[in-house]
């Protein structure tokens, strides 16, 4: 709904945009250390770069890093603080995104969504949000990978956006700087960006759920890297020698919390530390762990713990020894954001004129805007309908795409009515 703007509807072309990007794979890999960790993901970078050119935009550019930078050109005399819309290009590393059959399963009944392979099912019990849904049409992959819209959902959006701006120059606004980063689901989407090349006054990444949403605040996030050396010999020798780092290990994780501190355990404000990834030997074993919490402090906290519970095991493995090596990641924006209230109060004017609920709200996770945010560039998170993601359950709205679109256009009014 967009009544201040015309009195005909949007011809929206983000559902067309959304599986035109979904089949692109852009899985990144947290193992590699190149920048974008995978070359693929220039694959999509290049197919935008071209459909921006087309839809008019003149300032394109891909760098060496993989990120998409462009403009969508002020059209009014007001000087208005410019904006950034940014969305991430990459998908999980945590289920395949190579050859993602995107497909849309029309006025939801509110029933099961039974997807074609691997007996995934859909069920509005497991996934409320789909409750809300009835009647809309709904996107899923066919149960072999994910399906993207984490965070191509957003990418279409803005894209959408874009389009109907540069083709309604009616439509007063600033200028608008569009932002597309490779990486963040392995938590360096912001690593390279140029900010001074960037140019923004304010941001908004696109890569939220609930319809509605604006997430003005996130985790704080440290990574943490446990390593524990045992004592390895020859295992027909090994009586009263070897200490396994294999068992150490398995002895460690079995020691912490089971009804607490974890992401299965907690939900709300509550923070975890969450062990993902362990490589084992006989000799040397390494775990590596996601620390989180809306408070900063609570960070160290949690390390210390992680490094008493390791001490305590070590006291029954006389001979090994073990350390762990923290790292920051990101910290919570909303320690930048309440210093520019405007920020998210346009966003929620732009919600509510999409004729939308605004549902403001935490992020149990952290978005590129965190480090934007940290970086100079205050940017809260708003919807693009995407659900379930990082996994082969992942779904989005039609309906909630649409509305993100109407709200991007919203917001780009609502800078310049306001300046």
């Amino acid at each position: 709904m967009l009544a201040k703007i015309h009195n005909m509807p949007i011809h929206y072309t983000v559902v067309e945009r959304f599986i035109r990007y979904a089949k692109i794979d852009t899985q990144s890999d947290p193992h590699s250390s190149t920048i974008p960790s995978t070359e693929k993901q220039k694959d999509l970078a290049r197919v935008l770069v071209q459909e921006l050119k087309e839809i008019g935009i003149e300032e394109v550019e891909l760098d060496e890093w993989g990120y998409v930078y462009a403009t969508i050109p002020a059209n009014t005399d007001k000087k208005v603080p410019v904006i950034c819309w940014c969305s991430h290009m990459d998908t999980s590393p945590e289920s395949s995104g190579k050859d993602v059959k995107p497909i849309i399963h029309k006025n939801y009944d509110g029933g099961l969504i039974k997807l074609p392979n691997n007996g995934i099912v859909l069920d509005p019990e497991a996934h409320p949000d789909l409750k809300a849904q009835i009647g809309n049409d709904i996107i899923t992959a066919d149960g072999t990978t994910l399906l993207g819209a984490d965070n191509k959902a957003g990418v279409a959006e803005i894209m959408d956006a874009a389009h109907y701006l540069m083709t309604h120059p009616e439509v007063k606004h600033g200028k608008i700087r569009i932002l597309f980063t490779p990486d963040e689901e392995i938590g360096r989407g912001a690593d390279k960006v140029d900010i001074k090349k960037l140019g923004a006054d304010f941001g908004y990444t696109v890569d939220g759920e609930t319809l509605g949403s604006i997430e003005d605040e996130t985790f704080s996030a440290d990574a943490a890297i446990v390593t524990i050396e045992g004592v390895n010999t020859h295992p027909g020798f090994a009586k009263d020698k070897m200490e396994n780092a294999v068992k150490i290990a398995s002895d460690f994780i079995a020691a912490l919390p089971k009804n607490t501190w974890s992401p299965e355990t907690t939900e709300g404000r509550e923070g975890f530390v969450h062990p993902y990834e362990m490589k084992a030997g006989a000799e040397k074993a390494e775990i590596t762990f996601i620390l989180r919490s809306f408070v900063d402090a609570d960070l160290k906290r949690y390390a210390q713990q992680l490094e008493d519970v390791l001490a305590n095991v070590l006291l029954k493995y006389p001979y090994s020894t073990g350390g762990i090596a923290v790292t920051e990641q990101y910290r919570n924006m909303k320690n930048v954001l309440d210093k520019y209230p405007q920020v998210a109060e346009n966003a929620m004017e732009a919600i509510a004129r999409a004729g939308v609920e605004v549902k403001r709200g935490s992020i149990r996770g952290g978005t590129d805007g965190s480090k934007l945010s940290f970086m100079g560039l205050p940017c809260p998170n708003i919807f693009a309908g995407e659900h379930a993601f990082h996994s082969k359950y992942e779904w989005a709205s039609v309906s909630d795409m649409h509305r993100a679109v109407d709200t991007l256009i919203n917001l780009a009014q609502i800078w310049e009515e306001k300046a």
